[in-house]
């Protein structure tokens, strides 16, 4: 067995180890072992002769185990960066992705136009990295945050306190917009990343091995969930209000069309991302 004695030993070691998993990056290997030894991966690539102590050598070799298996990094550090925040992540919720910072940017431009004391909502907030992106950058919004899974809930408050937003954001545990003693609405803004991979397609994909299934199945055909929002979101979004929801790529043509038939006569709009995919449906109600 390998002695991983030094950083850059022990990298070489992980790059090799790795190599022959098809799920690695090239930065997993230092992302891992900064966390393991406590510092920024710019310290770590720059000190190649740093030793390491057994201790840190066995709880490296256990993440890259982890790794090679196909854990996902942000479980295996527990982290995860988006928008300008970093995340508590667990198996709990589902890993945020960047994707979705392009639906934050777009309610953010929304909402700094629109101005005011907004009330918004983040349906289905996993680890809360919507709802708090909006309430760090929308300091007089009202913001509410719900979940169907208490786990995720828990999370999310964790996430809330770390960036001193405890007091902005309210958690509440609820079938997407259906909350008993919930907030009254309506709301001025809606958003949502609701599971929209079709389960057939999902059972073949690594994603399912670890992330939440409640947070990635989204019925047959993928619309089970987006379906049930845009027959409930009618009643509880105000007059100018915005509903903004992520979708999946090749969804487009068929969430318009149930935009359009829960909301006859509205902007509705879809958005690609930097990819230059489809990613964000808007659903405009103007008065």
């Amino acid at each position: 067995m390998t002695d991983l004695h030094t950083v850059a030993v022990a990298l070489a070691w992980a790059r090799q180890t790795l190599a022959r998993t098809p799920v690695a990056e090239p930065l997993d290997g230092p992302v891992l072992l900064a966390h393991v030894l406590g510092c920024d991966r710019a310290l770590l690539l720059a000190h190649p002769e740093h030793s390491l102590t057994p201790e840190q050598q066995v709880a490296f070799r256990t993440l890259i185990a982890r790794r090679a298996e196909g854990a996902p990094v942000a479980y295996l550090t527990g982290r995860r960066a988006f928008f300008d925040l970093e995340l508590l992540v667990t198996p709990d919720v589902l890993i945020p992705r960047p994707e979705t910072e392009h639906l934050v940017e777009l309610a953010l431009a929304w909402a700094r136009e629109r101005g005011g004391r907004l009330r918004l909502i983040d349906v289905g907030t996993g680890s809360g990295a919507i709802a708090l992106a909006l309430a760090r950058h929308l300091p007089g919004a009202q913001v509410w945050a719900a979940d169907l899974s208490f786990a995720a809930l828990q999370v999310a408050r964790l996430n809330a306190a770390r960036h001193g937003l405890s007091e902005r954001v309210h958690f509440l545990q609820a079938d997407l917009l259906t909350a008993c003693g919930g907030p009254t609405p309506p709301f001025d803004l809606i958003v949502a990343n609701l599971p929209y991979i079709p389960a057939l397609t999902l059972a073949d994909l690594p994603v399912a091995r670890h992330e939440p299934l409640l947070a990635l199945d989204g019925g047959p055909d993928g619309l089970t969930l987006i379906r049930r929002l845009m027959a409930q979101a009618p009643r509880v979004l105000a007059t100018n209000g915005l509903l903004l929801l992520e979708i999946e790529a090749t969804q487009g043509e068929q969430v318009t069309a149930l935009a359009a038939q829960a909301f006859p006569g509205t902007l509705i709009q879809a958005h690609q991302d930097y990819a230059g995919l489809l990613r964000v449906l808007s659903v405009e109600r103007k008065g």
